[in-house]
């Protein structure tokens, strides 16, 4: 089986936090997980920083219904950023200033954010670490991990341990949504008491009958409704599930070989992924009738992906939003033309200084905050 790769860049360490995890050591005998060997590629660049000097966090006055105001094209919003092997979150706004960032705390628990997401009132952000196998909530005003689950460097199937963690989704009522790709299961935790009250997949069974099992499950995704579209590698299935456990559909991604984290595109009714391969494409297709409405693949040139992991629909433009991971960038294709109209990060150079990423692998979008004032005059822009 494929899973994601990795790549890194030179360490560079300068800047260390000092806030404390929540998590606990394991409670229990059956708790007791494998240690895994922490490497070099795993450390990535260590702990570092843009060094830009970051301007006041605006008031939340938008919502994901109700954005604040469009800055256009070529990017609407700004895009928070899993800047994995940098081990830091970074936000940047469409004129390309670093407008908010959190450089790992502490390697020991928080190396390789690879997904982020915000919780509905934009408050929050759901992070998963598929190689240090945990997931964490983060305080976004005051940049604090308040949350751990799982043990960090231990890999297991019982109590709190997972094995490899991919996706992270904070739910309406406050409980974490997060695919455990190699224990073949979808789980919903509840932050408040760490338990797991829902799972999806029979774990260790890794075959295609959802929600009763699932084939290596690297994406779950919360709808408006309620409903989660969860995406498997095995077969490039998408399957859409309602939040009591009904299997509503079960579609093979068209022209995919392997799909990351499924999306609904902006008016519910379609899907967009991406095809985590080299050259690597992006699909938006009908689940109604399983066929593509939508492509973007290039072969060759600049425009070539490699490795995507995520693919978003912007709202209000409608363009298309694309983490290219080991291209070391975030980019925006045009819906119509097919060509690259943004991009953040130097194509295949790995860095932390403004205007580069290292291995980026996860995105959302800030609709919550109008950075515009503060964009303007804050921090310095990036080359």
């Amino acid at each position: 089986m494929m899973f994601p790769l990795c790549r890194v860049g030179g360490a560079v360490l300068v800047l260390l936090a000092t806030t404390a995890p929540s998590w606990a050591a394991p409670r229990a005998s059956a708790e007791a997980g494998v240690p895994v060997p922490v490497t070099d590629e795993m450390r990535g660049a260590g702990i570092v920083s843009s060094g830009v000097a970051l301007p006041p966090i605006p008031p939340v006055t938008g919502s994901r219904q109700k954005p604040v105001a469009s800055w256009g094209k070529p990017l609407p919003y700004p895009i928070l950023i899993a800047d994995r092997r940098n081990n830091r979150l970074i936000e940047i706004a469409p004129d390309k200033r670093i407008v908010w960032e959190l450089p790992s705390p502490d390697l020991t628990y928080y190396r390789g954010n690879e997904d982020v997401n915000f919780s509905s009132d934009g408050k929050r952000l759901a992070v998963s670490e598929e190689d240090n196998y945990d997931l964490h909530i983060v305080d976004y005003e005051t940049r604090t991990v308040t949350w751990t689950w799982g043990i960090p460097n231990t890999r297991g199937k019982t109590g709190r341990l997972l094995n490899y963690p991919d996706d992270s989704h904070l739910l309406e009522d406050g409980q974490f949504l997060a695919a455990d790709i190699r224990n073949c299961r979808v789980l919903i935790v509840d932050p408040k008491t760490d338990r797991i009250t829902t799972q999806w997949g029979t774990t260790g069974q890794c075959r295609h009958q959802p929600p009763r099992q699932l084939a290596w499950p690297n994406g779950a995704t919360p709808m408006d409704n309620g409903d989660i579209l969860v995406s498997e590698i095995s077969g490039a299935w998408i399957s859409r599930i309602t939040r009591a456990g009904k299997l509503l559909w079960s579609v093979p991604a068209p022209h995919v070989r392997y799909p990351s984290d499924a999306f609904p595109t902006d008016d519910g009714k379609q899907v967009i992924v991406a095809d985590f391969s080299k050259p690597g494409r992006v699909v938006i297709f009908d689940p109604a009738t399983g066929k593509p409405t939508w492509e973007y693949f290039e072969t060759e040139g600049e425009g070539m992906l490699d490795h995507p992991s995520i693919a978003r629909e912007l709202p209000d433009t409608h363009d298309v939003l694309i983490v290219d991971d080991l291209h070391d960038r975030v980019i925006v294709v045009d819906r119509q033309t097919r060509k690259i109209i943004w991009q953040y990060g130097q194509t295949g150079v790995k860095d932390h200084k403004p205007g580069f990423l290292n291995y980026p692998d996860g995105v959302d979008i800030d609709v919550f905050r109008d950075w515009r004032p503060s964009a303007a005059a804050g921090a310095r822009k990036a080359p």
